[in-house]
């Protein structure tokens, strides 16, 4: 196995335990290999994963104030998907450092998505046994800082009515109203343009192809005001 000490310094964090981050980068498939009970990274993953998810839902919880609990969800879920995970590990190149079976190696193991991932959640969890939770939320800080930018995104992308509303009946009673304004262009190249309303007032408008993507981007910018000033919402 390559020298620890060069993925130390990429990790930012100096194990006072060297044998937790050599069990961390150990693969199930050793212990397969060998037909023996042989410590590998599985238990350190379980507790990496719950490390992962409670130090991202505090930073959603924190940096996302008006967000519910269903955007956050959203927003915690697109941050830990397998594959999020798999370039983070990719990134690190822990492929080059794990330990794997003979077997696993020849069929390109090191490199698989999956072992990626799960590699990087045993790192979290070697680290916060080796220093705390605090030397964790400095790992997972470092690694995820970019996203945390994109965030806000996230949600609004995905059903921009659907947010648009849960945010607005977390303030009010009455439901978003959409109107149709104009139609221009001919039969086959149409244009849309939509408004949305809530308790009478204009919150912002769209346009598009159709009637329900003109309706999507009215929604879309009516988020963008009502979060960048919540005040007005109410």
């Amino acid at each position: 196995m390559s020298d620890l000490a060069e993925l130390q310094s990429r990790l930012g964090h100096k194990f006072r335990d060297a044998g937790l981050l050599r069990l961390a980068l150990t693969h199930p498939s050793i212990a397969h290999e060998q037909g023996a009970p042989v410590q590998h990274n599985q238990r350190l993953e379980f507790l990496g994963d719950a490390v992962l998810q409670l130090i991202l839902t505090r930073e959603l919880y924190e940096k996302f104030p008006d967000f519910g609990e269903g955007p956050l969800t959203k927003a915690r879920a697109k941050l830990v998907n397998r594959r999020a995970l798999a370039e983070k590990g990719k990134a690190l190149d822990l492929g080059a450092h794990l330990i794997v079976s003979r077997g696993e190696a020849a069929h390109g193991g090191r490199e698989r998505p999956a072992a990626l991932a799960d590699t990087f959640e045993a790192v979290l969890g070697a680290i916060f046994v080796d220093g705390g939770i605090a030397a964790a939320e400095q790992f997972v800080k470092r690694h995820f800082h970019e996203a945390y930018g994109e965030v806000a995104a996230i949600p609004i992308l995905e059903n921009p009515k659907g947010e648009l509303q849960e945010f607005l009946q977390a303030r009010s009673a009455e439901s978003p109203v959409y109107n149709v304004v104009s139609a221009s262009g001919p039969d086959h190249d149409r244009v849309f343009e939509c408004t949305v309303q809530h308790e009478g007032r204009e919150l912002a408008r769209g346009s598009g192809k159709s009637k329900k993507e003109a309706e999507s981007q009215a929604a879309l910018t009516a988020l963008k005001l009502v979060r960048e000033q919540p005040e007005k919402a109410k």
